[in-house]
């Protein structure tokens, strides 16, 4: 919830719409919240309030639950449901016409009537304003939109997509009110007007405070009356020190691997305990195949031998996160352990010795490792020097670490002068497709040289055009076994999410989940 797809910070199936997506929900506007009001702190941003711009994690945790989308992820689900809308489904034999009908009686925190005016109008912004820091990329398969009356809308997409109900579901399908919102430019005044369970009533650098909106109309039940953020600006220290102190009822996000190792440990103090869910951030090592070294595919063999997964999540990062064995983590639909397949789960030096020795390649390799900890967390350097350590204890390398501030170490990566580096990744949506589309072709996020024509001209336009998301299958499990094969990347580790909270806070676990989705509604106070 990350972005364009926002990088990682630090480690802390998908829709069948061949048939209309349906749902009863309830109807009628909320309740002022059954239960206390709940203060969390927080190390990320809040870096916008107009879903045209965000595209970071803390943005996005604001749009969840001040915006509504026509469809949206269930708690501990993966594949989307209506929300705004009543029904919504592919028209047709392609994934190029999606209709949705709305329900009845939606109305935004101002006391506007949402209609399908109001859901064309923000999709046509997005696409418009085309910000650079927003989510318009994820939008780029909408040709036109038609609005037939009040209650209907229907996407007729430039090429098929069947991830389309996934991304509508996220963030960047959030809804905005066309009478509040300017249709060529950002809003500039930090105030934000969506028909979600919360109303933004103030945000600045400290703080932003959230109440329960009574114009709300949906199948959330709020268990608080409303939800405080502080936030921490990666101040690790100062975000445990008020979660010990109670200053805080509890911390997402941020928390040092460290602290959070420590606080679970202890989770059997009345004082602290700590929630732990499936996450789907992850962390790749980043070979330019255009490197004179790391160009290699020995080279890139012999990584995939010595590399200690097991030795980083457990010295590095304390255990919260876990070993990763293909481009597709586990939790996400068509996700296979295609690299632990072929290069085992624990160090093989000899067979690493051997692919090299066949290449001809008689010296140490001599390579760098570039790491970033200004973008991927403190521990990235210590993770990177492990690495190296592992390579160079095999008697096969002769590698170091470089470690460079985040906006140099993006222009070097895009100048081709890294031959390895690191890169994260947060998920905009929880399908295969988001873990693998951006990865490839010569515009490929990872600015990484590497292109395949199966997996470019065959593989994604075959998976693009599956609405039944499960018979993607077989063409994910292929291109999984492509990139082991080949090694563009080398898988590393996918993170566990985390909550720390005081004892009294209950209902974090249904916000821990592969979506990706802050649920404040599901969060109660004793």
């Amino acid at each position: 919830m990350m972005r364009r797809n926002q990088w990682l910070v630090a480690p802390l199936g998908a829709a069948t719409a061949a048939a209309l997506l349906s749902g009863c929900g309830a109807t009628g506007g909320s309740s002022a919240g059954s239960g206390k009001g709940v203060v969390m702190g927080i190390s990320d941003k809040v870096k916008a309030t107009d879903p045209a711009s965000g595209y970071d994690p803390g943005s996005w945790l604001l749009f969840n639950n001040v915006y509504q989308s026509l469809l949206s992820f269930p708690k501990g689900g993966t594949t989307p449901e209506p929300d705004a809308a009543q029904a919504c489904g592919f028209e047709g034999g392609e994934s190029r016409t999606y209709k949705c009908t709305l329900r009845g009686g939606l109305k935004f925190s101002n006391g506007h009537s949402l209609t399908a005016k109001d859901v064309k109008y923000s999709f046509e912004r997005t696409l418009k304003i085309n910000d650079e820091n927003g989510p318009a990329v994820m939008l780029a398969s909408i040709g036109s939109i038609d609005t037939p009356d009040d209650k209907t809308v229907i996407f007729h997409l430039k090429t098929p997509d069947a991830t389309f109900p996934s991304k509508i579901a996220s963030g960047a399908g959030s809804i905005v009110d066309h009478a509040e919102y300017p249709a060529d430019k950002l809003r500039t005044d930090g105030k934000a007007i969506g028909s979600g369970v919360y109303k933004l009533d103030s945000i600045d650098k400290k703080s932003a405070s959230f109440s329960v909106s009574d114009s709300y109309s949906g199948k959330a039940k709020p268990k608080n009356s409303g939800v405080t953020m502080k936030f921490f600006n990666e101040d690790q220290a100062a975000l445990k020190k008020v979660l010990e102190s109670g200053d805080v009822d509890f911390a997402f996000r941020g928390l040092a691997a460290k602290d959070i190792a420590g606080l679970a440990s202890q989770s059997g103090d009345q004082k602290i305990e700590v929630i732990q869910g499936a996450g789907a951030e992850v962390e790749h090592l980043v070979f330019n195949m255009s490197d004179p070294v790391a160009g290699k595919l020995p080279v890139r063999k012999a990584f995939a031998y010595l590399v200690d997964r097991e030795a980083l999540v457990k010295q590095v990062y304390d255990g919260t996160a876990t070993s990763l064995y293909s481009i597709v983590p586990a939790g996400i639909g068509s996700h296979t352990t295609a690299f632990f397949d072929r290069y085992g789960g624990t160090p093989q030096p000899e067979k690493a010795k051997a692919v090299l020795r066949t290449a001809g390649i008689k010296d140490k390799v001599k390579i760098t490792l570039y790491s970033t900890p200004s973008r991927y967390g403190p521990s990235t350097d210590q993770e990177f020097q492990l690495i190296a350590k592992q390579l160079n204890d095999s008697g096969l390398f002769e590698a170091d670490v470089k470690s460079i501030e985040f906006e140099q170490y993006e222009k070097d990566i895009q100048d081709g002068k890294y031959g390895v580096y690191v890169k994260g990744w947060v998920p905009d949506y929880p399908d295969a497709d988001n873990f693998t589309q951006p990865f490839f072709g010569p515009d490929n996020v990872l600015h990484n040289n590497y292109e395949n024509k199966e997996i470019t001209g065959t593989i994604i336009p075959s998976t693009s055009a599956k609405s039944d998301r499960t018979a993607a299958t077989t063409d994910y499990n292929r291109l999984q076994d492509i990139v082991a094969d080949e090694i563009p990347l080398l898988p590393l580790w996918q993170s566990k999410q985390y909550a720390v909270t005081r004892p009294n806070v209950t209902g974090l676990q249904w916000s821990l989940d592969a979506s990706t989705v802050f649920r404040f509604w599901e969060i109660s106070k004793g």
